[in-house]
């Protein structure tokens, strides 16, 4: 017969499990929300090097995408989106940013980059908590696929720094 403590570990697994695969389809929603606006980003950025950088960034998004795809077939499910009520919402200020600054501006790039960091730094939380779940659930396909996501989204993350410290926050300032 179980013991009490293994009956509550196997529930409490069972709903970490339950919860891994709520947070998966939540990233998933977000991910592929995210490619219509970093298409609209692009568009609306001003510089060369950030409408580079997000077409960059639009082709790792779709990667991603197909890595979550195999994260939902490596636990038998069909791959699904929640609405992600966050990205959701950092996409929405990220257009309000747009609305608000001038065409043509590197306050707009600014702008620009600001919101991309905010969903960078979403993204990074949410496939770090997605990886350490996988390990402890013992899914390890799925931890390598969301831990590659999570080194895109890292790497992504720092390359948008870069840019914004390298001229376009300075140059900002002078408009």
């Amino acid at each position: 017969m179980a013991s009490l403590a293994s009956l509550f570990q196997m529930d409490k697994a069972e709903g970490l499990s339950e919860l891994f695969v709520a947070q998966l389809k939540d990233i998933y929603w977000a991910e592929n929300k995210l490619t219509t606006a970093l298409t609209e980003m692009e568009t609306a950025a001003t510089t060369d090097e950030l409408k580079g950088g997000l077409r960059t960034h639009l082709a790792e998004t779709e990667g991603q995408i197909q890595r979550l795809n195999q994260v939902f077939s490596s636990l038998g499910l069909e791959a699904e989106g929640v609405k992600c009520q966050a990205m959701a919402g950092l996409v929405d200020e990220g257009e309000d940013i747009v609305a608000e600054t001038q065409s043509g501006s590197l306050t707009r790039d600014a702008g620009i980059i600001a919101a991309c960091q905010k969903v960078e730094h979403y993204e990074i939380a949410s496939y770090g908590t997605l990886v350490a779940w996988a390990k402890i659930l013992g899914y390890e396909e799925a931890a390598r696929l969301l831990h590659a996501n999570l080194q895109e989204e890292e790497a992504t993350d720092q390359k948008l720094t870069m840019l914004a410290e390298s001229f376009v926050n300075t140059t900002a300032t002078a408009e």
